[in-house]
């Protein structure tokens, strides 16, 4: 049986758009669904995690929200992001939906790329990304109501690597976008609208829907369900970067699979694993092994230097005993050095 995968809505939008509110009229409108928040906002007017806190939800408590700020998550996705839902996937009680926010200056294509990676690309799916456009602003030609802001934001920030001006940061928000949400809709008239809508659906894909909103209200059941898929798709969805030649996400990161044999000893291939990490650049290690006599698989998780081993379910009937655990480091990892050493 496989096991359904947890959807994850990743909403973006430059400071000042409005996603605050959304996320907090996104959690008063669950409508019974465990929800948890990654964010990932700057300054005094981003995300206060204080803010959700009081969501009013059963069981969302401070462990539901989680604040990245380790600088733009697009930048920092393996070290920050991948970890984090990662944690949030082995959960005793995970939640039903992941909502991502992230800085305004993000490029969502990289993080959308992070969900195929080997850690969560079997667990957890991009069910939609969702653009959050100031749209008064945006009908004045700025991408943000205060664009001066957003740059002392990106200068403020020495984890941000890319190097995009801020105007093609936000066409790549809209090119990668199952749903746009003209947030202070109210303070346009039907023709600014409208006009502005038109000249918006000719950065966007085929069937993207544009959403007038005010304060971000906008029910749960038009955000969440959306079933993009998005990492499936990421064709389709271009990005100033790529159009450079920039694979911005994965240039200084690998991963491969080290093929294990049956592991009559299992203290011996963990400290193989330790020795493996501290002579080369790996990060994390993931996996399973085929221990004889065992009528359970053995997990293996590592980050760094820190392992765990555990027995997790029972092999099925007709299943291949096979190990295999995926290497992930910096890019130019001697392949068949670590797979050595870790084989013994």
């Amino acid at each position: 049986m496989t096991v359904p995968r947890i959807p994850a809505t990743i909403v973006t939008g430059f400071l000042g758009a409005g996603k605050t509110s959304l996320l907090q009229n996104l959690a008063k409108s669950a409508g019974g669904r465990r929800l948890a928040f990654v964010i990932n906002e700057f300054g005094e007017t981003g995300i206060d995690r204080d803010l959700l806190l009081g969501c009013g939800i059963a069981g969302c408590d401070e462990d539901d929200i989680i604040e990245l700020a380790n600088g733009c998550i697009c930048c920092t996705v393996a070290d920050d992001f991948l970890p984090t839902i990662e944690k949030l996937l082995d959960r005793r009680e995970p939640p039903d939906h992941i909502v991502i926010e992230t800085s305004g200056l993000a490029l969502p294509k990289p993080l959308v790329k992070a969900f195929a990676w080997p850690e969560v690309r079997s667990r957890v799916t991009v069910d939609g990304v969702i653009v959050v456009v100031d749209a008064p602003a945006a009908s004045d030609g700025r991408f943000a109501d205060d664009p001066e802001k957003v740059v002392v934001q990106f200068l403020a920030d020495p984890a941000v690597t890319h190097e995009n001006p801020l105007g093609e940061v936000f066409e790549d928000q809209l090119a990668c976008a199952d749903l746009v949400l003209l947030n202070k809709a109210d303070l346009l008239d039907a023709h600014a609208l409208g006009v502005l809508s038109r000249r918006l659906r000719t950065k966007l894909r085929p069937g993207v829907r544009l959403v007038p909103s005010r304060f971000g209200a906008v029910d749960a059941g038009v955000l969440l369900g959306l079933g993009a898929a998005a990492e499936a798709d990421l064709g389709n969805r271009s990005s100033y970067h790529e159009a450079e030649g920039d694979d911005h996400d994965h240039d200084d990161f690998e991963s491969f699979v080290v093929a294990l044999p049956e592991i009559p000893e299992i203290n011996a291939l963990l400290a193989r694993i330790v020795a493996a990490t501290a002579v080369h650049d790996v990060l994390r290690v993931k996996g399973f092994a085929d221990v004889p006599g065992k009528s359970m698989r053995l997990a293996i998780q590592g980050v760094g230097p820190r392992l765990d081993a555990y027995f997790d379910r029972p092999w099925r009937v007709g299943e291949a005993r096979t190990g295999r655990l995926v290497v992930i480091g910096l890019k130019g990892l001697p392949r068949d050095a670590i797979g050595a050493i870790i084989r013994g």
